[in-house]
């Protein structure tokens, strides 16, 4: 599964950002019938609460969250698991997918670019890496729910004293 394990593939890395955000709503996806607050998915994810913040903000304004104020508010999916495609959503959570130098006009130092044929080998690649997620949901990821929920259950806080 891709969420549950480093992203990493042969040196390309998804940000910590993306990540959060894929793992954030994969909580979400296991119990859609709530809201969840920030601070339980951060303590139920292992994530940092203000970063967290952040990315729930930004899943909010990207439609794949929405936000519950009140008493029993919280965080909850905006859209059905089924229709949140993993591949769009790393689309729009990574900053920057240039994986060489030459994919940024603005910063090619790269004195080969004009001759190389490296980028379009990483460009392929890069659209491989995109092909595979875009054939993917969050429902999809949400299918070994037996495993899952179990891992992500709420710790119980025990006052000693």
């Amino acid at each position: 599964m891709l969420i549950a394990r480093r992203c990493q593939i042969h040196g390309m890395r998804l940000t910590r950002f993306t990540d959060n955000a894929l793992r954030c709503l994969l909580l979400l996806g296991l119990e859609p019938e709530r809201c969840i607050t920030v601070h339980e998915i951060a303590e139920r994810m292992n994530m940092s609460y203000e970063h967290l913040v952040k990315i729930v903000h930004r899943l909010s304004e990207l439609g794949y969250v929405e936000t519950v104020r009140g008493r029993h508010g919280g965080v909850r999916l905006g859209k059905p698991a089924v229709d949140i495609s993993l591949g769009t959503v790393v689309r729009q959570t990574e900053e920057n997918l240039a994986l060489v130098e030459c994919f940024d006009p603005e910063h090619n130092t790269c004195p080969i670019a004009s001759a190389c044929r490296m980028a379009s080998v990483v460009d392929d690649a890069l659209n491989a890496f995109l092909a595979v997620l875009d054939q993917q949901t969050l429902a999809d990821m949400l299918e070994p729910k037996a495993a899952l929920v179990p891992l992500l259950a709420r710790r119980q806080v025990v006052a000693i004293g």
